[in-house]
């Protein structure tokens, strides 16, 4: 039965230590092999004043956004074609991975090449999945397409997965797969 003891600088608000007992929780779970139910978690927090660190006392770091909501808030926006807004949520470095071995290094590159294949797009997203390591966050986002060719005839239910790699809260990776090449093909 692991009880794990987590301290914090006090100020952290309600919702990212509930985040936090339940990413411990998670990542207890997937390491041992054991319950959700077996496992403690508690959180004690210290005033700033009580805590040194390289001869310094600290104040709590503000909690970073929460990776589901970046990516759901970067895909919104490029449903509803505020470039700049989507943009804000990519890294300077961004790579887009696509099908058939396509890659692009800027969102006005993607979105190019994206209008050569159809006129609009939506994901009915049913499922967002986040994994860590170290400082980089992975996030899977699935569901399905519709939308208009450029024909104007339309699709939907066409599967999709999306990988996200984020780094400091930043896009710095999407990898694509889905099967908007077999619908086409069917048509």
């Amino acid at each position: 039965m692991p009880q794990i003891n987590c301290q914090l600088l006090t100020g952290y608000d309600k919702n990212t230590k509930k985040i936090l007992a339940e990413r411990l929780t998670d990542a207890t779970c997937s390491t041992i092999g054991t319950n959700p139910a077996l496992i403690t978690v508690a959180i004690s927090e210290i005033l700033p004043e009580n805590y040194m660190r390289d001869r310094s006392q600290k104040q709590p770091s503000k909690a970073p956004p929460l990776a589901e909501k970046i990516i759901s808030k970067y895909l919104k926006a490029m449903e509803e074609r505020d470039i700049n807004l989507a943009k804000s949520f990519l890294n300077s470095e961004i790579l887009i991975k696509c099908p058939g071995g396509l890659n692009f290094h800027s969102l006005e590159d993607f979105i190019e090449w994206a209008r050569t294949r159809y006129k609009s797009i939506e994901k009915d997203i049913e499922a967002i999945d986040l994994s860590f390591s170290g400082t980089e966050t992975v996030v899977y986002c699935h569901g399905t397409l519709k939308g208009e060719w450029l024909d104007r005839s339309s699709f939907v239910n066409v599967r999709f997965i999306d990988k996200f790699h984020l780094r400091e809260s930043k896009i710095v990776k999407q990898e694509i797969w889905n099967d908007l090449n077999v619908e086409k093909n069917l048509k």
